[in-house]
C-alpha cells in the first residue's frame, strides 16, 4: 500500500470501489479488501451511509447495523485493527444499491471533508475512540430496531464521529456525538410515547 492510498479521503476510497467490484454481488468481506487496510473510522464510513439517507435502499441498513455494532465493541475495547466475523463478512449485497449510493452520498461528502482539520485532538486520541467506540455500539442498537426512520439521526451521527476520526477532528467528533445522542433520545422517545407523539413534540 503506497502512501497516496493511505492519504485518500474517504469519498474517494468508496469511489474506487465501486469502480474496482463490476460483479453484480458484492460481498463485505471484498469491501473490507477495498479500504487497503485502513482502520475504523473508514470502515464505519461505509457501514453508517446506508443509513443517512431518509429512505435508505431497501435490505442495507439490516446488512450495515451489524458491522457498525462489532466496530464499536472493538474500539471501546481499545483494539488497533477492526475484524468482523465470518457471518457478516460473507454477506452480499448489490452492486448497483453501493453505486447508487456512493453517487448521491460523494459530493456531500466531498464538501465534508475540505472543512475537516486536525484540532482538539484529545476527542480523536485513545481514550477518545474508545468512547466514540461506546456511542457507535449504542447507537448501532438505535439503528437495528424495526422502527421506520430511526436510523436517520443515529446514522447521521456516527457519520460525523467516523469522519472527524479519520481527520482527528474533534471538533467534528464531538458535534457527530451530540447529534448521536439526540438520535438516541429520539429513538427512546419514540419506544416510550410512540412516533405520533414525538413527531408532535417536534411540530
Amino acid at each position: 500500500m503506497n502512501e497516496t492510498e493511505d492519504n485518500r479521503a474517504a469519498s474517494q476510497v468508496l469511489e474506487d470501489a465501486v469502480e474496482k467490484h463490476q460483479a453484480d454481488l458484492i460481498s463485505v468481506e471484498e469491501l473490507i479488501v477495498a479500504l487497503h487496510g485502513r482502520g475504523f473510522g473508514l470502515l464505519l464510513v461505509i457501514f453508517v451511509l446506508p443509513n443517512c439517507i431518509p429512505i435508505p435502499a431497501p435490505g442495507l441498513t439490516s446488512i450495515t447495523a451489524m458491522p457498525l455494532f462489532f466496530l464499536g465493541y472493538q474500539m471501546l475495547l481499545g483494539h488497533d485493527h477492526p475484524w468482523l466475523p465470518n457471518w457478516i463478512s460473507q454477506k452480499k449485497f448489490r452492486r448497483s444499491q453501493l453505486a447508487s449510493l456512493v453517487t448521491k452520498a460523494s459530493p456531500k461528502l466531498k464538501k465534508i471533508e475540505t472543512l475537516l482539520k486536525p484540532r482538539f485532538l484529545a476527542a480523536s486520541s485513545a481514550m477518545g475512540e474508545r468512547m466514540i467506540g461506546a456511542l457507535c455500539l449504542t447507537l448501532a442498537g438505535c439503528i437495528a430496531l424495526p422502527i421506520p426512520g430511526s436510523h436517520f439521526v443515529p446514522g447521521v451521527g456516527i457519520l460525523a464521529m467516523a469522519l472527524g476520526l479519520l481527520s482527528r477532528d474533534g471538533i467534528t467528533i464531538m458535534i457527530g456525538a451530540l447529534i448521536g445522542l439526540l438520535g438516541f433520545c429520539m429513538t427512546l422517545g419514540i419506544l416510550i410515547f410512540g412516533a405520533g407523539a414525538i413527531e408532535s413534540f417536534f411540530g
